[in-house]
């Protein structure tokens, strides 16, 4: 700002020795919407020239831009008390340049009845803020597209390879190979549903019971072959989770739902199998259960790759794995209780 004498006006003293210390854009009008002072930062922002620029009406600055209709209506109207202008923007339309975007916020300083008016202006140039938050949004948008064609490209494949692995299991003469071949179709026909179930989700978070409801559905569709005999259904609260737990969940119910498929109901026995999901605040319980012939108390059977996969899951997800009997039938829980697990934090740093 351009040296000035000092004013025998103590609250115009004040307000030069706050625009001349501000490193903001900073115009100090008269009541005639005369410049008085305007910071240093003002005129290198708008290419100000700061000894022309005191004793000009502000309308007059530059070579015309700041003559703006709805700017001089809002300052005059906020020198007579009616309004206050905040976050006001414009575009300034320098000539021979590309428009500014500008916010405005405008203050009548009232230091007494018989005071002269005065305006404190200031004005940030948005430009560039404003394009890089665009570029951003665009850029998060084209994101969102790919990873949702990702999402549907993924599946497409999961599917066709589904396909190959049951045709090999038509082929082979190896009943323990054809088992395999079997499960693992049957593996990736579940992936195939978790894949379509996240491409259907634009948003960061999951509801977990339309979630689950068509995981099921995907699973019954390509394992249950009489619906009548063997029914799946889901019982699920209201619970919203994020993306990457719910990838885990489904994950979980995946395996779980194909085991008690094939082990529950042998000899084509019929039943049901039920999903469950409840929430007590960071608390829940997934929950699997069945109405078959329950677990073996006579033979000892070895942990298969499906239990490992659920144990692993239930670790990440710094939940339990239980599994009881449920007269008849089986039922395996998930358990996440969120004071039990600081506790054992707590415990294990000690």
């Amino acid at each position: 700002m351009a040296a000035r004498s000092p004013s025998s006006d103590p609250s115009l003293n004040l307000a030069l020795a706050v625009v001349a210390s501000s490193t903001a854009p900073l115009l100090l009008l008269d009541g005639d919407l005369t410049v008085v002072a305007a910071s240093d930062s003002f005129c290198q922002s708008f290419h100000i020239d700061p000894d022309a620029a005191e004793g000009v009406e502000v309308f007059q600055l530059g070579k015309g831009e700041w003559n703006a209709k709805r700017l001089r209506s809002l300052l005059t109207a906020t020198l007579s008390g009616g309004v206050v202008v905040e976050a006001y923007e414009m575009d300034l339309a320098v000539p021979g340049a590309e428009p500014r975007r500008l916010v405005i916020n405008a203050q009548k300083l009232v230091y007494g009845i018989d005071a002269p008016v005065r305006l404190l202006l200031a004005a940030a140039d948005v430009t560039d803020a404003r394009l890089a938050a665009k570029l951003k949004d665009d850029l998060l948008r084209e994101k969102a597209v790919l990873l949702q064609e990702v999402h549907h490209r993924v599946a497409n494949s999961l599917q066709i390879i589904a396909s190959v692995i049951l045709q090999s299991a038509r082929k082979v003469q190896s009943d323990e190979t054809r088992l395999y071949l079997h499960d693992a179709h049957s593996r990736v026909l579940s992936i195939a549903a978790l894949q379509r179930q996240l491409a259907a989700s634009r948003q960061g978070t999951v509801a977990l019971r339309d979630y689950f409801t068509q995981l099921c559905q995907s699973i019954g569709a390509s394992m249950i072959h009489d619906q009548e005999e063997i029914s799946l259904d889901v019982d699920i609260d209201d619970s919203v989770v994020d993306a990457d737990v719910s990838v885990s969940l489904g994950l979980i119910v995946t395996e779980l739902v194909i085991n008690a498929l094939k082990h529950a109901f042998p000899d084509q026995k019929g039943g049901k199998i039920m999903v469950g999901y409840r929430a007590h605040g960071p608390n829940w319980t997934l929950s699997i259960s069945d109405d078959g012939i329950g677990i073996p108390t006579d033979v000892k059977v070895e942990p298969g790759l499906g239990t490992s996969i659920v144990e692993a899951l239930g670790a990440q997800l710094k939940a339990r794995v239980q599994v009881a009997s449920a007269h008849p039938g089986t039922i395996v829980s998930i358990i996440h209780n969120q004071i039990a697990v600081v506790a054992a934090e707590a415990q294990s740093a000690v």
